[in-house]
């Protein structure tokens, strides 16, 4: 199994994430995950996308494109990958497809969660975050009775970038930088697009049967 996850910030991508690899047992390959690991064990990589951060710049995107195709060659991606916030432009998906035809690993299919901005936008200003062990939670589903974390009684707080302004700008960003991905995606026929504004368990079903019925396993 090899697939491409792709929704908006706040979609449930990395909820998804964790069913899928849970259930079919490949890699979870998060770009977050690999700046941070790559930071922390000081790797060439991590230092040099370490020095574009530090000037508040961008890391380019052939050092993300390396950092991916390092992790790809790992042991534990044998049984398939799940990638998870990569590729996303264009020019990141054209350079990852040299790398799968390079490794003999076609991607199996790109999986969307779509949902609706103005829902999106609702669940997300409703979000909140334990300061103590950082569980997220939502107004949206807590009890009203509940005004701590469920699971260590901590404080609950909104992030910065849980605001409503932060949050359209991040959404105009990922439509301007992921339109064409998923038009580039759907036209060679591996785009397979989910409802995401229902409970985790809905769409994960959803998902399911697509890839069952595309026989990806």
């Amino acid at each position: 199994m090899r697939l491409v996850l792709l929704g908006a910030p706040g979609s449930g991508k990395g909820t998804q994430a964790e069913l899928l690899t849970e259930k079919y047992g490949c890699a979870h390959i998060s770009t977050g995950d690999l700046f941070r690991h790559n930071l922390k064990n000081k790797t060439e990589l991590g230092l040099q996308a370490e020095a574009f951060m530090n000037k508040g710049e961008l890391v380019p995107d052939d050092l993300v494109v390396r950092m991916v195709s390092s992790r790809l060659r790992e042991r534990n991606v044998a049984r398939g990958f799940l990638m998870d916030g990569f590729p996303r432009t264009l020019p990141q998906a054209e350079a990852f497809d040299e790398i799968l035809k390079e490794l003999g690993q076609p991607l199996d299919g790109v999986l969307l969660l779509d949902i609706d901005e103005d829902f999106l936008v609702r669940r997300l200003t409703n979000r909140r975050t334990c300061r103590s062990c950082g569980k997220i939670w939502n107004l949206l589903t807590l009890p009203i009775s509940v005004r701590g974390c469920s699971a260590c009684g901590g404080e609950l707080y909104q992030r910065g970038d849980d605001a409503e302004p932060v949050i359209r700008n991040r959404l105009k960003v990922y439509r301007d930088q992921t339109a064409p991905l998923v038009a580039w995606y759907k036209n060679r026929g591996i785009l397979h697009e989910h409802d995401a504004s229902g409970t985790p368990e809905e769409t994960f079903r959803d998902i399911r049967i697509t890839l069952e019925k595309h026989d990806i396993s």
